[in-house]
């Protein structure tokens, strides 16, 4: 067994700089109102003792956890096999770090984890929420409204509840579905199929309706959904060869439902470009560029999107102070941005 050792305190800090302890209290939780020789000798004695100050004091004194939920609203066994998540995380984690937040992370595996969420953000735990991958039937938007957290959505959000419109960041899914379907015209396919997402959220809707823009009302079994899995991308190119075995492009929704398909299609002995032309969305590396063959696919800066989302966070705190509601319409000091994307030439199409 290791004794304890005991923490320098506020107590002897004040000491040891030879202020008020109310005067170290302003200086560590970030106060005005100290003289500048003052503040330099106390945090010569916060240096020298070691101290760290106590969070749960300081979130008395500051009314700030410098804390961050991320919500995504997914299972666990998607998130963790998704490298989009792994991006967009680590975007928001540089971010939050920068800014010396914390980032605590709320997964859901089911709808009886919203109400378990809703009562942590609204137990006051943290400053704000970071909330991505919501699903169109989702309540989770309606339960972190009425926990009063400010919160930034990844993904443009799709409801009609009457509140304010959200702050969100997103990618141009609808104008990178059309430079990639365009591609597949230029290269003179003229059966081009579709493997959409999950249709219960606003990127797959996008995407699909990008694919629209430019093929218009074609043949309606050239279109699949899936659900933005490797294992949905192989059912559904199954059934897009059972359906339509004249097939010569595929948009694949993201590029691990690409990987499904061009298992599916190698295993038909399809060869890819050369029969059929496939194309994904994300540019997740090294799935990409590690494809069999290498994947045409329309980039998203995914970790730049998190690192956003952090960024419109925060500057909304700083603007309007913890509690504010980032979807106040008549507040302009924070806004939706939503990101370009590039198709990215590759080998399979």
């Amino acid at each position: 067994m290791t004794e304890a050792v005991s923490r320098p305190t506020l107590e002897a800090v004040a000491a040891r700089a030879g202020v008020s302890r109310a005067t170290v209290s302003r200086v560590v939780n970030g106060g005005d109102g100290v003289r500048e020789s003052l503040v330099a000798r106390v945090r010569q004695a916060v240096e020298e003792l070691g101290y760290v100050p106590n969070q749960a004091a300081r979130s008395l004194v500051t009314k700030r956890h410098d804390a961050v939920a991320v919500v995504i609203a997914e299972p666990e066994a998607r998130v963790f096999a998704d490298p989009f998540f792994a991006l967009q995380l680590r975007g928001i984690s540089k971010e939050l770090t920068a800014h010396d937040n914390q980032l605590v992370l709320l997964l859901t595996e089911g709808r009886a984890d919203h109400a378990r969420v809703a009562r942590y953000l609204a137990g006051g735990h943290v400053d704000g929420a970071l909330v991505f991958s919501l699903h169109l039937d989702d309540p989770l938007p309606g339960l972190i409204r009425s926990a009063g957290v400010p919160t930034v959505f990844g993904g443009r959000p799709d409801w009609s509840d009457g509140s304010p419109g959200p702050v969100y960041v997103d990618s141009d899914n609808r104008g990178g579905a059309r430079a990639a379907v365009r591609h597949l015209v230029d290269l003179g396919r003229t059966r081009i199929a579709h493997i959409t997402g999950a249709l219960d959220q606003t990127s797959a809707v996008d995407r699909l309706d990008g694919y629209r823009d430019v093929v218009g009302d074609t043949d309606p079994r050239l279109v699949v959904e899936s659900d933005f899995t490797p294992g949905g991308g192989e059912r559904a190119m199954r059934e897009l060869l059972d359906r339509c075995p004249d097939v010569d492009a595929v948009f694949a929704a993201n590029d691990l439902t690409a990987l499904g398909a061009l298992r599916v299609l190698r295993e038909r002995g399809r060869r890819v470009p050369e029969d059929v032309a496939v194309i994904g969305f994300d540019d997740v590396l090294p799935v990409a560029e590690e494809a069999d063959p290498p994947l045409t696919t329309v980039r998203q800066d995914i970790e730049e999107m998190g690192r956003l989302m952090a960024r419109l966070l925060l500057r909304g705190q700083a603007g309007r102070g913890r509690g504010a509601d980032l979807a106040d319409p008549a507040d302009t000091t924070v806004s939706s941005v939503i990101l370009p994307t590039t198709l990215i030439r590759r080998a399979s199409a």
